[in-house]
C-alpha cells in the first residue's frame, strides 16, 4: 500500500449498504483525529483508551448527521471517570470535512489499569442538535455493559429499535521509522429501521433491555447473524492497520452480502470555542457575580476543556452590567 492511499483512508468514514442482507454500516479510521484530541490532556493511558472509544463511535455514529447538525455523545458516571464528552460538527458545506473534539473529567488518584473499571454507575447518553429553531434530541441508555461501544449497542436498541454492532480497535502504534501515536478503527453495522417495529415487553438484556434479537423477526434475524458472523471474522491490524484500504475489507467481509459502498467523509480534529462564546456564555452574569470569578491580578479567565484554548477578559466588559466592550484575547 502506498503512503497516498494510507494518507487517503485516515481519518475518514466510508458509509456502505449490504444490499442482500438490508445493513448498512460505516467503517472509519482515524489517526490525526486521536492526536489532535489527545494531545491537549495528559490523561493516564485507561482514560486515553476511553476517551479514544468515545472519539471513533462519535465518528461512526456522526457520519449521518446532515449539513450543519451537531451529535453529542456523553458518559455520565459514578467512577474514576466521572465524565466522557464528544462532539462532532456535521459539514457546513457538501466535500467539507467533519469535526470531532472529546475531553474525559476523571479523578486522577482513583484511575485503574483496566479502562471500564473506571466507569462506575451511570449512563450513555446521544444528543442531537438539529440547529435554530428546533429542539435538541436526547436519549439515554444505562451503563450496564463491559465496553462504551456495548453501551451504544444497548442505547439504540432501547432507544431507537435499531439492531446494532460496534466492532472497535485502538490503541498506540509505531509505524518503522516513525513515532508513537495513537491509531483507531472500527466498524458499525445497522439493520435498516422498519415502518413498525415490533417490540417486546422487556428484552434479553441486562435488567430487561432490548438486544437486536429482540426487535428482529427470523428472517431478519438470519441475515443479521449471519452479517454478524462475517465481522466477528475480522482482524485487529484489518481495522486498525494502514495496510487494508476499508473497501478491500468490506469485499473480503462481506462478499456474499452484495456491499455498495458510498462517498467518505473526511473527519477532522476542530473546536468552536472562541472569546465570544465565552462572553455570551459569562453575559448572564451580574457585575458582583463576576467579581467573584476575577484573578488577583483583575481578570477574568476561560479555559476550553477540549482544545486548552485560554482566554484572558477584562472583567468589566463580561455581563449584562458590562461598562465598557475592551478587548481580552485568547491563547491556544
Amino acid at each position: 500500500m502506498t503512503l497516498g492511499t494510507k494518507l487517503a483512508w485516515d481519518d475518514t468514514v466510508l458509509p456502505f449498504q449490504l444490499d442482500r442482507s438490508d445493513i448498512r454500516g460505516r467503517v472509519a479510521r482515524l489517526d490525526g483525529v486521536l492526536d489532535g484530541i489527545l494531545k491537549q490532556h495528559d490523561y493516564p493511558a485507561p482514560v486515553e483508551a476511553l476517551v479514544a472509544e468515545m472519539a471513533l463511535l462519535t465518528a461512526l455514529i456522526g457520519q449521518t448527521m446532515k449539513l450543519r447538525w451537531k451529535l453529542s455523545l456523553q458518559v455520565q458516571s459514578k467512577g474514576p471517570v466521572r465524565m466522557i464528552a464528544t462532539d462532532f460538527y456535521a459539514p457546513e458545506a457538501e466535500g467539507e470535512p467533519a469535526r470531532i473534539r472529546a475531553y474525559a473529567s476523571f479523578d486522577r488518584d482513583r484511575v485503574v489499569q483496566r479502562p471500564m473499571d473506571n466507569v462506575g454507575e451511570g449512563y450513555f447518553a446521544v444528543l442531537i442538535d438539529q440547529g435554530k429553531g428546533t429542539t435538541p434530541y436526547q436519549g439515554i441508555s444505562p451503563l450496564v455493559h463491559e465496553t462504551l461501544s456495548d453501551a451504544a449497542q444497548t442505547y439504540f436498541a432501547q432507544s431507537e429499535q435499531l439492531p446494532t454492532r460496534f466492532e472497535l480497535k485502538f490503541g498506540r502504534s509505531t509505524e518503522a521509522g516513525g513515532t508513537e501515536h495513537w491509531r483507531a478503527g472500527g466498524m458499525m453495522l445497522q439493520h435498516m429501521p422498519k415502518a413498525s417495529p415490533h417490540v417486546q415487553e422487556g428484552g434479553s438484556g441486562e435488567g430487561g433491555l432490548l438486544e437486536a434479537t429482540d426487535i428482529l423477526d427470523d428472517e431478519e434475524g438470519e441475515d443479521w447473524n449471519r452479517a454478524n458472523l462475517h465481522l466477528d471474522t475480522v482482524e485487529e491490524m484489518e481495522l486498525i492497520g494502514p495496510s487494508l484500504p476499508p473497501t478491500d475489507l468490506l469485499v473480503r467481509l462481506f462478499h456474499e452480502e452484495q456491499p455498495r459502498v458510498f462517498d467518505s467523509q473526511p473527519v477532522r480534529f476542530g473546536c468552536t470555542c472562541s472569546e465570544d462564546r465565552v462572553r455570551q456564555s459569562l453575559s448572564i452574569y451580574s457585575a458582583k457575580d463576576i467579581e467573584k470569578m476575577t484573578t488577583d491580578d483583575g481578570l477574568v479567565t476561560a479555559d476550553c476543556q477540549f482544545c486548552g484554548a485560554h482566554y484572558v477578559l477584562d472583567p468589566k466588559t463580561l455581563g449584562f452590567e458590562a461598562e465598557t466592550e475592551a478587548k481580552g484575547h485568547g491563547d491556544a
